[in-house]
């Protein structure tokens, strides 16, 4: 019984000691200033990808608006999709 308990603990000293040796990550290498303008550089990207994908949706709808606007004019698109019931139309 006493094996097992120093077996146990052993391997709860070991466990601790392995958390706290955790290997140095990139952020821990780098100084702060460095850190910082990586992240205002990220943050730059991000936010020019997010304007260009509104100025890729704004000529969408541009191009959708458009594209309405010339079937409204069209009259053979028109008869084609309009609806045949001339009850609805009656007063």
């Amino acid at each position: 019984m006493a094996k097992k308990m120093k077996n146990r603990v052993a391997q709860q000293h070991q466990a601790a000691a392995a958390k706290e040796e955790k290997p140095a990550t990139l952020k821990d290498l780098l100084r702060p200033e460095m850190l910082d303008k990586l992240k205002a550089a990220g943050q730059e990207l991000k936010s020019a990808e997010e304007a260009r994908k509104e100025e890729v949706r704004k000529q969408e709808e541009a191009a959708r608006a458009a594209e309405k606007k010339r079937q409204e004019n069209d009259f053979e698109y028109l008869l084609n999709n309009s609806k045949m019931d001339w009850r609805s139309n009656k007063s």
